[in-house]
């Protein structure tokens, strides 16, 4: 429904696209499965223009009505004051609601969007807080704090069955072609290729994650570097996890918030999930971080 009202406000998918900070294919996806869910249109759309049609403009007051319930629901719920509002990418710690629990109330936000936009939806106060991945100078840039919450330990995927671990320079990363999605991956992949001798190969199928990945790692018979997306996902029988050494990439992930939001029930937050998190190793030889990572202890 929120994603109906930006475009009806907009009228234009690229701006409203822009302004929800996702792909303009996946907000034109949810709106034809709302229309087909609904059974009407609701926009009429060329090339050049949208419109609401006459079903869209029947909804669009009875949608923005429904969105001001919803919200004020969640601030009485949280006893007359909003709960703390945390998006994610597709990692968050398994035990957040017992670490939170007694804390403050957290609501969860159901956009799971790519690291970039979720740094950008705490910078525009659309949520309190995100755990995603975030370079020092969007930190920066963007007013904004990060504490380390995880790290994950990147490895390779291989055609046959040999487990032995890969050096970083033997191994190829995928830079794909849909920068709305994959803008801090495709960063983070080519500065590792610099840095290490590693293979960067730019593809336009989304196979920097899923089944295509797996398809990529076939087509190319090399070891691939996963993404942080991959990490915990089965791989098919003829493929196999390869760890990559001298170094190991490291993808930190941060919990950002704005600077200047004093509210304790953020601080407490921050502080009950970040309290006893590890550092990431400083021997250089061991592992690897851009240089622009803010848990960089080289920096």
């Amino acid at each position: 429904m929120r994603y109906f009202v930006a475009v009806a406000e907009e009228l234009n998918f690229g701006r409203a696209a822009a302004r929800l900070r996702i792909a303009g294919p996946s907000l034109s996806q949810q709106i034809k499965a709302l229309e087909r869910d609904l059974g009407v249109r609701l926009f009429d759309r060329d090339r050049r223009s949208v419109a609401l049609t006459a079903a869209g403009e029947s909804l669009l007051p009875r949608t923005r009505a429904l969105l001001d319930q919803a919200d004020e629901l969640r601030r009485s719920a949280a006893g007359g004051s909003a709960p703390v509002r945390l998006g994610y990418v597709n990692w968050r710690p398994p035990d957040l609601a017992a670490r939170v629990s007694g804390v403050a109330q957290v609501h969860v936000d159901a956009w799971v969007l790519p690291s970039h936009a979720q740094a950008g939806r705490v910078a525009d106060g659309s949520i309190d807080l995100a755990i995603c991945w975030v370079p020092a100078a969007d930190l920066a840039a963007h007013n904004l704090d990060a504490r380390l919450i995880g790290v994950d330990r990147l490895y390779a995927v291989a055609t046959g069955t040999d487990p032995a671990p890969v050096r970083a320079g033997d191994t190829t990363v995928l830079v794909d072609a849909d920068t709305a999605t994959w803008s801090s991956w495709n960063r983070y992949a080519e500065e590792f290729a610099r840095a290490t001798g590693a293979r960067a190969v730019r593809i336009d199928d989304g196979g920097v994650t899923g089944p295509a990945f797996f398809d990529q790692v076939r087509r190319l018979d090399r070891p691939v570097v996963n993404s942080p997306k991959g990490q915990t996902t089965p791989l098919p029988p003829d493929l196999v996890r390869r760890p990559v050494v001298r170094p190991t990439p490291c993808w930190t992930w941060a919990l950002v918030s704005r600077r200047d939001d004093d509210r304790a029930a953020v601080r407490d937050v921050i502080a009950a999930l970040t309290h006893d998190v590890d550092p990431v190793d400083p021997d250089a030889d061991t592992t690897w971080l851009p240089a622009d990572d803010p848990f960089n202890p080289r920096r």
